[in-house]
């Protein structure tokens, strides 16, 4: 299906967009901490609801 050196620049370009994503991360994590201070409350209070919807959802199909 692919070819060789069509999976070894994948495997390289997932490498260095990984090493490059982290970098990015480390070098705005003073910005993050102070911009998004909540944002771990939103994301905590989406997974409940989603999780509120499909408890309600097996129950009603019983």
């Amino acid at each position: 299906m692919f070819s060789t050196g069509q999976l070894i620049f994948a495997a390289f370009f997932v490498v260095a967009f990984i090493i490059v994503m982290i970098i990015s991360y480390r070098k705005d994590l003073k910005l993050h901490k102070k911009y998004y201070k909540g944002s771990m409350m939103v994301l905590l209070a989406f997974i409940a609801f989603i999780v509120i919807l499909f408890i309600i959802k097996t129950q009603l199909n019983h």
